[in-house]
């Protein structure tokens, strides 16, 4: 395959984010169909509407590059490019009416991210970049935070959906809200990492997460002068540690991520 052009790429992931979440704000508060219920997530016919309506936008720009998709894939996700896609995330926020939902477009060139577009349509933010370049916030370039000690940080955790994810992950919840400022659950992993890119959080960590959850916020906080530090899970996730490039070894995490 040909070089892609990543300003052309950027521009073209911009529209869809934004055609995506304007759906997403139109459908608010409207009556939502659920496709599938569990334990500790929804899945709703919206998801797969989004994505359908994001995937026809970069198709029509970039036929030849496949989909990587929380709702699905279409062609070869191991070719040399891929979007990687995550039309709502936060979906339990968004179906319980909880304003912190959003979308998240990467584009992926041999398995590491080169343009990353998260968008909060609930706020109207846009967070963009392209390896190697600042990250912006609504054209506005950001970066992490400057704290160094736990004493004056926020950080966001996840904790994904299986029981020994929740046993694993909440002694080191109790023993991290005693050092910190305050922990936050928030509940949209993109929405944390463009925040710790914005140095609104100085840390989020979740022991597993799916790749679409991460590709195009990772990307942002790199550019944005964080670290994206990451071990392999089971079954494809990832545990991840997204911080300000200060903090990572002074919490004390080594466990939480194996």
């Amino acid at each position: 395959m040909k070089t892609v052009s990543l300003p052309k790429a950027l521009a073209v992931a911009v529209k869809a984010a934004r055609a995506a979440g304007q759906v997403m704000h139109a459908n608010w508060h409207q009556p939502k169909r659920v496709n599938c219920a569990e334990a500790h997530d929804i899945k709703l016919e919206l998801d797969v509407r989004c994505q359908a309506l994001i995937e026809d936008i970069l198709a029509a720009a970039f036929p030849q590059i496949p989909v990587l998709g929380e709702e699905g894939t279409t062609g070869d996700t191991s070719a040399e490019y891929r979007w990687v896609i995550d039309p709502i995330d936060g979906t339990v926020n968004y179906f319980y009416g909880l304003p912190h939902a959003g979308v998240s477009i990467a584009l992926q060139h041999r398995q590491q991210s080169v343009v990353g577009v998260i968008f909060d349509p609930f706020t109207n933010e846009l967070w963009t970049t392209i390896k190697g370049q600042p990250t912006r916030l609504n054209g506005k370039i950001v970066r992490v935070s400057n704290r160094t000690q736990l004493k004056d940080c926020i950080v966001a955790m996840g904790f994904s959906k299986t029981h020994d994810n929740f046993e694993k992950s909440l002694p080191h919840f109790i023993r991290i809200a005693g050092k910190v400022k305050k922990i936050r659950i928030l509940g949209s992993a993109a929405l944390e990492l463009a925040y710790v890119a914005t140095g609104r959080l100085d840390v989020y960590l979740e022991r597993t997460i799916n790749l679409w959850d991460v590709a195009a916020g990772s990307l942002l906080l790199e550019n944005a002068g964080g670290e994206f530090y990451t071990q392999p899970g089971p079954n494809g996730k990832l545990r991840m540690c997204a911080d300000n490039g200060k903090l990572r070894k002074k919490l004390q995490i080594g466990s939480l991520l194996k």
